[in-house]
């Protein structure tokens, strides 16, 4: 029996959502991703065309799954934020401004050799790769910058800190932990939690404020009833001194 070419129906090619590896080695790596997640969403909470993603699957061929990476934490400029499954280049038509990885021993080929020529070939503009262990890395932080299709090696600043361009952030290490400062008020990136921890705490300070005020105002309005009151009993008194010495 013949069968007609319209029989055939071709299957849909399916992204996969996960690659089947953990979001990090330790703890401590995991902290890392999950700080760099949340104090660049926080910071970036109101631009509306900037979309911060962490270990999120991202393709970057169209009809081949496997052609694909997933960055710890990277941002996107000139996109929308809303929540994605996975990151599909040929739709987003936007490449990550700047990626971070969080490294370790078992990941270094892979950190700065496979990943790095992709991020690079992509169009990457700034890769940061954070050795939080020290296991390999020295120093244990090291950024890129990409120059004509070449990544070319971050040169710290006299405090020995990286800063990014992109992003207008300061990269540092207190005490081996990776903290992000902005560059121009200096003030340190928080996490979701602390960010809101800091706007409750403002805004009780706040509160205690214009309680404080209230209570001035209302101990100033009582001071001027108790000046009036005490006036108009001096002037009662005067009155009735007067009518005394008028009745000698």
């Amino acid at each position: 029996m013949a069968i007609s070419a319209a029989t055939f129906v071709m299957s849909p090619i399916i992204y996969p959502e996960h690659d089947g590896k953990p979001m990090g080695e330790t703890d401590v790596h995991i902290d890392a991703i999950i700080y760099l997640r949340e104090a660049l969403q926080d910071h970036f909470r109101q631009a509306p065309d900037v979309y911060v993603a962490g270990n999120l699957l991202m393709y970057y061929e169209e009809n081949n799954p496997a052609a694909s990476i997933a960055p710890d934490v990277f941002v996107v400029q000139g996109v929308s934020k809303h929540q994605r499954r996975t990151y599909k280049l040929w739709e987003e038509d936007q490449p990550p401004a700047v990626v971070f990885e969080v490294t370790s021993r078992s990941s270094r080929l892979e950190d700065t050799g496979t990943k790095r020529a992709v991020y690079a070939m992509l169009g990457v503009q700034e890769y940061f790769v954070y050795d939080p262990l020290g296991e390999y890395l020295r120093p244990a932080l090291q950024g890129y910058r990409l120059q004509e299709g070449e990544y070319q090696r971050l040169q710290p600043t006299s405090a020995g800190h990286l800063v990014s361009q992109v992003l207008g952030l300061e990269l540092r290490l207190e005490d081996r932990h990776l903290r992000l400062f902005n560059v121009t008020t200096g003030e340190r990136l928080l996490t979701h939690e602390e960010a809101q921890d800091e706007r409750q705490s403002a805004q009780a300070q706040v509160a205690q404020a214009e309680a404080r005020a209230v209570e001035a105002e209302e101990r100033a309005a009582q001071a001027e009833v108790r000046a009036v009151e005490a006036e108009a009993e001096l002037q009662r008194l005067r009155a009735v001194l007067e009518g005394r010495q008028g009745e000698a």
